[in-house]
């Protein structure tokens, strides 16, 4: 936790001035003259003004409060204050720098400025021999610089600084402390600077600073008054400290310097704000920067851009926006640095449209943008599809002359790559040869792809020779890229060759690696495996039907003619039992293979079988092979797939005319035409492809074509099988037709959705409806719920819309797929909007309409809506089902209402729902959350007689409303019970136990319990690690928390909170060599300390 600043500063009360302190009233003198004794009547009060001479640093202050008076000159000039003197300098420097930009060896510098080699030589060693400042604070310097050398305590500043007592004044004291090296020696000497009020070595009361807590100056024998409270000197401790990260101590002294009387300006706010920001206490610094408006200080804008800097390098891109806006309005001209940090903080916000016009803004002010903000707003611009404006970036780059990274070239590559722009592709990537941007493997991945959709098979190998040349190979998306190059060349070894190189550099295949490897293993037709494992299966005996069905389809698909005749020899050698899948396969090789004397052979053999009688597959065969009884009068009788099979048969035998006759006869016929559709649509039901197009073909060879609906299957066929480009060949067709039908569109936009294409899916929707087509409330649907399925919530929201403002003829279903689609973009606002436009329509909403409608409500909140939609449900007459009680369960346990959950609960098991396992340990849970381990208990014996067998998360549950209610022995038991069950706990039912005895400070019952966990053979994870050290350190049991350390340190490395309270338990124990070792092991890791860990915390408490 934070440290935090308690003062009046940060709170709301009005700004803190400083109180003036009585001036006594010097003159200008000559150091070998007295001075004459001052004013002692202390009504008598005399301000003067002061002249920092301190030279200042980007984050320390120009002007102080009080310094030494300016010497007296014969026309003395009226002192300008402090606000003036800042802006003078200030407004000099910048005008010097505009002298300097941009202008190389002529730039109008100033004569004080240009100095030779041999002047900047002497202008050192003049600072070296003190001609600077004086050899007494060169001497002081080097005095309290030698102190670094030496441990802490080894000596004291006021016995090292003795010598310089009242030799040094304000200015040249500011000078010795701004010159330190080490904060230790900048807070000794500015705890010395506020010891020395009085020049004459004079020093101050000990006891009257602390009772007042003011330094009250007072004259020295010289009459110098050598230290008073001034924000400089504090500005200079501040940063001393923020540059090595005493957080807390810069804090101590900024509330010091509030206490003795100094207002803090921009400088000093600024000097802490950054200090926050170099270290990441982020939640610190927002707060101070809040008291800081509040103080309505404005800050400059180099502070800004390290507040901004700090915030987006942890990703804190929402702060960086809220301060930006800040900025603009308190009117703080931003510089390149700003720009540059808003924009990118903005891009990754996603506020596209605010970055674009922050974009404009910038160039508008002079300031031209780097290659990392067009970078930026590129890739964003691409992600937005707004491809027109990435390129127009991309064109402002090339117009200002600056190159593109690789990062910026891969993003327009993937944009061309969509948009199937190859020939930009490609004169971009001979720009690149002209820049020398040296391309990655991202870049040449790309590359590879691109070349394979345009078929450039041979460019995309060398270009993948080239990146293994460069030494550039190692992601295996590069590798699976080639190999689906090399699959679509049908150069199946190389593609093996390839994922073979991918094992060897031992890189785990993911899921997309192994289904490629699939389609190389179905390309090669690798049979071998298969013929092994069967004729294993052969040796235990004669095969049954069905694997002999498996090995055979097996052949079929592989199109291994030989192989399945040979094998169907085998099978009828060995006189295997035919079933009707296996006779359907056989006579499909028949068939295709036009073996008619083999087909009539079997038909015979299976004719006298008795299990085969009245088969109507057999039948259809028999008449066909027979010619008996084919007329158009009993065409219902026959089996479809048995013609099929004819059809496939006569033309494999070359007999075109038979084929041609059967569908002839069935065109003809009353009705016929139908018949051979639903011959058709049942082929695509089966998943017979080839039969379909081979029917169609005929069916189009006879003058004749397949209705729109038996197209609209053949597409959905098309679509299941993943074969869109075939759906998209038959899709064409639809214009011929006068009438398309909504069942075309409908198909192939379920195609398309099915294939995961939802754009494509959109934009033939909304084609069609620009046509005129009604496709109604299904189309709809379906597009809508696969753009929600793949995250593209904006355009489905814009859908969804669109549809209402047009009022589209909606259904149940589709308003359904509406709520759900805003429930799952978390558009719950819109998605109430919609059940209301629902009801008003007068369209019923279904049990599952309710039921979505309680998520809609529950997740955000309004648990009294989703109680109305639960009791709407219930008024309607709409029949409940345990989905819908359990969900408003589940949010009433969300909620912590126990209460309700527990009647909602009886009420539906009043109506006869009998509870489900999963209803049963959401209930359960309820009750152990709250500790209420009797409720529980009895439940979890409803749920046994109810015949559930409780499963692991029941037992968990369980055991959690035991360990709240510190039944701890039962929880135990529940553990042996478990077991006893046959179910093996895991290591989450030891943790809820160790951690109930560890909160109550039981170690040995917390100790035996682990043992118990390590005996069973179960690994323990972090979160029980995390319990154990954690009630050592609590309960100031630090001896033992070292050696349970000690046992499982190489386990938990990388775990922050054990790592951090072993280094206290270390430190606690005085062993501070370990305490570093382990802090140099989390810093090693990239793990951040905690230091607000105590160990005995709990011993304190009670």
């Amino acid at each position: 936790m934070e440290t935090r600043l308690q003062s009046p500063f940060l709170s709301t009360t009005t700004t803190l001035h400083p109180p003036l302190l009585p001036l006594p009233l010097y003159r200008k003198h000559n150091k070998r003259k007295l001075l004459p004794k001052p004013n002692t009547d202390k009504t008598h009060k005399i301000s003067i003004k002061i002249k920092s001479s301190i030279h200042p640093d980007p984050w320390s202050l120009s002007d102080g409060n009080f310094s030494k008076p300016k010497p007296r000159f014969k026309h003395p000039k009226k002192p300008l204050s402090d606000d003036n003197a800042r802006r003078i300098i200030k407004g000099k420097a910048q005008y010097l720098s505009l002298l300097r930009r941009n202008q190389g060896p002529h730039a109008m510098t100033p004569k004080w400025i240009k100095r030779t080699p041999e002047q900047m030589v002497q202008y050192l060693n003049d600072d070296r021999n003190g001609h600077m400042h004086g050899k007494h604070v060169v001497a002081a310097i080097r005095t309290v610089r030698a102190m670094a050398r030496l441990r802490e305590g080894e000596c004291d500043m006021r016995t090292v600084m003795a010598s310089f007592v009242g030799k040094l004044t304000f200015r040249e004291m500011c000078v010795v402390l701004k010159e330190q090296r080490g904060w230790l020696q900048v807070r000794d000497f500015f705890a010395w600077m506020k010891l020395q009020l009085c020049g004459g070595g004079l020093l101050f009361s000990p006891v009257q600073f602390s009772m007042d807590r003011k330094l009250v100056p007072q004259w020295s024998h010289n009459g110098v008054l050598s230290y008073r409270p001034s924000v400089i000197v504090y500005t200079i401790v501040l940063r001393a400290y923020g540059l090595v990260g005493k957080i807390k101590l810069a804090e101590q002294t900024f509330l010091e310097m509030l206490e003795v009387g100094c207002e803090p300006d921009e400088v000093a706010c600024g000097t802490m704000l950054c200090s926050y920001a170099r270290w990441g206490r982020h939640k610190a610094m927002m707060t101070f920067y809040s008291a800081v408006q509040e103080r309505k200080i404005l800050l400059s804008i180099p502070v800004f851009n390290f507040m901004l800097s700090s915030l987006q390098k942890k990703s804190l891109h929402g702060d960086v926006v809220e301060i930006w806006r800040q900025m603009v309005a308190k009117g703080v001209a931003p510089n390149h640095f700003t720009y540059t940090v808003v924009i990118s903080s903005l891009a990754k916000q996603g506020l596209y449209r605010e970055a674009c016009e922050i974009f404009d803004e910038m160039k508008n002010q002079g300031y031209i943008p780097e290659e990392v903000t067009y970078s930026l707003l590129i890739s964003l611009s691409s992600k937005n599809g707004n491809w027109d404006e990435s390129l127009r970036f991309y064109d402002e780059m090339r117009f200002q002359k600056i190159v593109p990274s690789n990062y910026t070239c891969a993003s327009l590559l993937t944009l061309y790559y969509k948009k199937e722009d190859y020939s930009n592709a490609l004169l971009l990537f001979s720009e690149m040869e002209r820049y020398k941007i040296a391309a990655d493997e991202v870049i040449y991945g790309l590359l590879i792809r691109i070349y394979g959709k345009l078929g450039l098979y041979d460019d995309a190998q060398k270009t993948f020779e080239e990146i293994e040349r460069l030494g550039l190979l190692s992601d295996e998306k590069t590798y699976l890229a080639m190999a689906q190059v090399y699959l679509n060349s049908r150069n199946v070894e190389k593609a093996l060759n390839v994922m073979e190189a991918i094992k060897s550099r031992n890189i785990v295949y993911s899921r997309f690696a192994y289904i490629v490897l699939l389609q190389c293993y179905v390309s090669k037709e690798d049979m071998s495996s298969a013929e092994i494992t069967f004729e294993s299966l052969s040796m235990s005996g004669s095969p049954d039907a069905g694997a002999c069905n498996d090995m055979l389809e097996l052949y079929v698909k592989l199109d291994k003619r030989e192989k399945a005749k040979q094998f169907i020899v085998w099978i009828r050698k060995n006189r295997v039992n035919f079933d009707e899948d296996l006779c359907k396969t056989v006579m499909r090789v028949y068939c295709k293979e036009g073996m008619l004397s083999d087909a009539e052979q079997l038909m015979d053999e299976i004719e006298r079988n008795k299990l085969f009688k009245d088969n109507k597959f057999i039948e259809t065969f028999v008449k066909a092979l027979h010619g008996k009884n084919m007329t158009s009068e009993n065409v219902e009788a026959f089996d479809t797939m048995a013609l099929g099979l004819l059809i496939t048969l006569h033309l494999a035998c070359g007999d075109s005319n038979k084929m041609e006759e059967i569908v002839k006869i069935l065109i003809e016929s009353p009705g016929g035409l139908s018949v051979v559709n639903k011959l058709a649509t049942n082929f695509i039901r089966e998943g017979n492809i080839s039969k379909a197009e081979t029917l169609n073909a005929c069916i189009i060879k006879q003058g004749c074509r397949m209705e729109t609906e038996t197209i609209a299957s053949l597409i959905s066929l098309y679509a299941k099988q993943r074969k869109l480009e075939k759906a998209k060949e038959i899709f064409m067709l639809v214009p011929d037709y006068p009438v398309p039908g909504r069942w075309v569109f409908n198909s192939m936009i379920d195609a398309y959705a099915k294939c995961g294409k939802p754009d494509e899916a959109y934009l033939l929707y909304t084609e069609a409806i620009e046509r005129g087509h009604d496709l109604g409330a299904v189309a709809i649907s379906i597009v809508v719920n696969a753009l929600a399925m793949f995250g593209k919530h904006k355009v489905t929201e814009n859908l969804v819309r669109k549809s209402l403002e047009d009022n589209l003829e909606l259904d149940t279903v589709a308003y359904n797929t509406f709520i759900k689609a805003m429930l799952e973009a978390g558009k719950l606002h819109f998605a109430g909007s919609i059940f209301e436009k629902m009801l008003s329509s007068g369209v019923t909403p279904s049990i599952k309409t309710y039921n979505t409608m309680i998520s809609v409500y529950g997740r955000g909140g309004k648990l009294d809506k989703a109680e109305e939609m639960f009791n709407a449900a219930c008024s309607q007459g709409l029949s409940m089902d345990e989905k819908a009680y359990m969900n408003l369960i589940g949010y009433y346990g969300k909620a912590g209402k126990r209460h309700e959950a527990s009647i909602l609960f009886a009420e539906m098991q009043e109506k006869g729902l009998k509870p489900g396992k999963v209803s049963y340990n959401i209930m359960i849970n309820v009750y152990a959350t709250a500790g209420l381990c009797l409720e529980a208990e009895k439940l979890f014996h409803s749920m046994l007689r109810d015949g559930n067998q409780p499963d692991s998360l029941t037992y968990l549950s369980l055991i959690r409303a035991y360990a709240e209610s510190m039944n701890y022995s039962q929880a135990e038991k529940t553990i042996k019970s478990m077991q006893n069950d046959g179910i093996a706990p895991s290591s989450a039912h030891y943790n809820l136990l160790i951690s109930a005895f560890a909160k109550v400070g039981l170690i040995k019952e917390a100790e035996r319990i682990f043992k118990e966990l390590s005996e069973t053979g179960l690994n323990p994870d972090f979160v029980c690690y995390r319990a154990m050290v954690r009630c050592y350190m609590e309960w100031g049991h630090a001896e033992e928390g070292i050696g349970f350390f000690e046992q499982i340190k190489e386990r938990v490395e990388s775990d922050r909170f054990i790592m951090s309270a072993a280094a206290h338990l270390y430190k606690y124990t005085g062993n501070e060599d370990e305490a570093q070792s382990i802090l140099q092991s989390m810093k090693n890791f990239g793990i951040k300390f905690l230091p607000h860990l105590k160990v005995g915390s709990k011993l304190k408490t009670t």
